[in-house]
């Protein structure tokens, strides 16, 4: 898989962009504003300032913050809060928390966005009215959960096709917000005073009844959550393509958010009482259609935070966060991805949460909490980044006091919704944070107390075995899948294996080793003939996006070691040499469990335990290799992190 990634606009570029990137925070005017006013009666200080703090969060968290200055730090074209992890984490190994806390929360948003996007859409049918004055829908849910439904059943046919409508989708998305936004403000142009950061200060240092005062940033935050969708998605847009429609869809979404201010202002005094500012914009009758179009828009966006889900789970399995799980690739279209088991996941969260609010008012209590936990995390990575590059560190400081004091400040306003329903989104992330770090801390203690002996030490052994006719021969080739990086080191156990297990006689023993690199495409290989055909390890050097098809690979390597000579993969037996019969290869994969002769420090036992419960319930080491199931054999070898030392047995005579 070649990394393809192009920095220059094309008009192409820029409409895959919208459909891609924007879903998220561009469906947030369907819910901002009803969440800023609430269930106070409308005021003139709620909207300027509830505007003013619009624009401001704007400019600075998404525009400064994320589109000027982190879309700068891309790995090899590729960005999300992984991809920065991995561009950091050989200088500072601390950086790991935070790098799993905040892919932890930002797969739980990928729970909640879902259910409030398409809840907000449909719910604009409860102001369509017969001419009996009779709603035509008074329950939203079944719809809802419906339209969610399909969407992810519609996963696992991927989205080569239906992917091309999305960026005429959202462009007419936001075209509609623009216009009907910029409609409304001709009635009251005044309303464009809320620019000046006077009205935000005063809203937030306001004590006055029906005012939130400094609680309001709750909810003014809802409409930055999608800014981490436009630093995730790096690698599928390019960076100027998302720069330069990020100005058109800024413009859109403040056209629309001043509209709707517009509206609130003639209608002070009064309560919103379930109705949506932004389908009270539209006329009567466009309003059927505007709430179709909404209803596409706020499905788009859940495929693209399904989508990243995808691709941040899978960059989390290669760097040690999550279990193995199985990987999908549905087309031949780069960046396709399907992981079955978070399919499901997500699908029954959202289900769930839909069920459990039932409105989209009541999913904001749980909405943007965990998202600014990635943002803060997002922010220590990337302050470390800067440092690497060198950057002054007073621009440094000034980076850490600026977006953590602003970030710092959404946490505590939205700490706010913990007892409203934000404890589900830290509770779903909570979830995940622990399956992360067991996965990632028992990772390390076996790769810590793994033992490796000198492969020199055992090529005679290894010729000698393989010349001895009294043993009957395993296989021609026989492949070890091995941890051993370093070309002159092999597990002991695969020695084990070899020669006391059940002595396993081949002609030629291949040892090959998977190193991921931090690097996002790279596919490269390294032979080392350790003794002509008889002992060759293979190291395969492959890229974190990269697909692990071992077998594959194995295969074309061998091809052309063959054409080059390097390798005589015939087989040894008289009969079939003489017709030219290339010889049987066959994979063993060492699967390890926790030995019962162990001790251990109660909390590395209570990880290891955790970690070989999740383990029985993936995929064995073969099928995440990609090997032929009918050429691998999987052989279980006893983990002793520290073997019993007392053993108080008594010998009667």
């Amino acid at each position: 898989m070649e990394q393809k990634h192009k920095n220059t606009a094309t008009a192409a570029g820029l409409l895959v962009a919208m459909g891609i990137i924007y879903g998220d925070i561009g469906t947030s005017p369907l819910y901002v504003m009803q969440a800023i006013i609430g269930k106070d009666p409308i005021n003139e200080l709620m909207i300027l300032g509830g505007l003013s703090c619009i624009f401001w969060t704007l400019t600075l968290q998404t525009t400064l913050k994320y589109v000027i200055l982190i879309l700068r730090a891309d790995n090899k074209g590729e960005g999300g809060i992984f991809a920065l992890f991995a561009l950091v984490r050989r200088h500072a190994k601390w950086l790991t928390l935070p790098a799993i806390i905040g892919g932890a929360t930002l797969l739980a948003d990928g729970i909640i966005t879902p259910p409030i996007s398409v809840s907000s859409a449909v719910e604009g049918l409860k102001m369509l009215k017969t001419k009996e004055g009779l709603p035509y829908v008074t329950d939203t849910v079944p719809i809802v959960i419906v339209i969610l439904t399909g969407l992810f059943i519609f996963q696992i046919l991927g989205t080569k096709v239906v992917g091309k409508l999305f960026g005429p989708i959202m462009l007419l998305w936001f075209s509609m917000l623009a216009l009907t936004g910029l409609l409304w403000i001709e009635h009251d142009w005044s309303i464009l005073r809320a620019v000046s950061p006077h009205y935000a200060w005063a809203l937030l240092t306001s004590h006055q009844a029906g005012t939130a005062g400094f609680w309001t940033l709750g909810a003014v935050f809802l409409c930055t959550t999608g800014a981490e969708a436009l630093y995730s998605d790096l690698g599928h847009c390019g960076r100027d393509n998302i720069r330069i429609s990020w100005i058109f869809v800024k413009i859109a979404l403040l056209l629309q958010y001043f509209g709707q201010g517009a509206w609130l202002l003639q209608h002070q005094g009064m309560l919103l009482d379930g109705r949506k500012p932004i389908f009270e914009l539209l006329p009567r009758e466009f309003l059927f259609t505007g709430i179709c179009i909404a209803t596409a828009a706020a499905v788009i966006a859940s495929q693209a935070l399904i989508s990243g889900s995808f691709t941040l789970i899978s960059e989390a399995i290669r760097l040690n966060f999550w279990p193995k799980v199985r990987l999908i690739y549905p087309s031949d279209q780069k960046g396709q991805l399907y992981v079955p088991s978070i399919n499901i996941f997500l699908w029954l969260g959202c289900v769930g949460v839909v069920l459990w609010f039932k409105e989209s008012a009541n999913m904001e209590a749980a909405y943007g909490l965990a998202i600014t936990l990635t943002m803060l995390m997002t922010t220590s990575l990337m302050a470390y980044y800067l440092h690497i590059k060198k950057i002054d560190m007073w621009w440094i400081l000034l980076f850490l006091v600026v977006y953590i004091s602003l970030e710092g400040a959404f946490l505590v306003a939205n700490l706010q919704k913990f007892s409203h329903g934000g404890y589900v989104s830290l509770f779903i992330a909570g979830v995940i944070l622990l399956v992360m770090y067991v996965w990632f801390r028992a990772t390390r203690i076996k790769k810590d107390l793994t033992e490796y002996e000198k492969l020199a030490d055992y090529v005679e052994p290894l010729k000698e075995l393989s010349r001895d006719e009294t043993i009957p021969k395993y296989a021609t080739h026989l492949v070890f899948m091995s941890n051993a990086g370093r070309v002159s080191d092999i597990e002991s156990k695969i020695i084990y294996s070899i020669f006391q297990r059940r002595p396993k006689r081949a002609d030629i023993y291949w040892f090959v080793h998977v190193d991921t690199l931090d690097e996002p495409y790279t596919m490269d290989y390294k032979v080392t003939v350790i003794e002509p055909d008889d002992i060759i390890k293979v190291n395969f050097k492959l890229g974190f996006r990269v697909e692990q098809r071992i077998n594959l690979y194995f295969r074309k390597v061998v091809e052309e070691m063959v054409a080059r000579g390097e390798v005589d993969i015939t087989s040894r037996y008289k009969s079939l040499n003489e017709q030219n019969v290339i010889g049987d290869f066959r994979f063993v994969v060492l699967e390890k469990f926790l030995s019962f002769d162990n001790e251990l420090p109660l909390m590395d036992r209570l990880v290891m335990k955790f970690y070989f419960f999740l383990k029985q319930f993936m995929n064995s080491e073969d099928k995440w290799f990609g090997l032929d199931s009918d050429a691998v054999k999987l052989e279980k070898v006893p983990l002793i992190i520290k073997p019993i030392s007392k053993c108080n047995l008594r010998r009667v005579d």
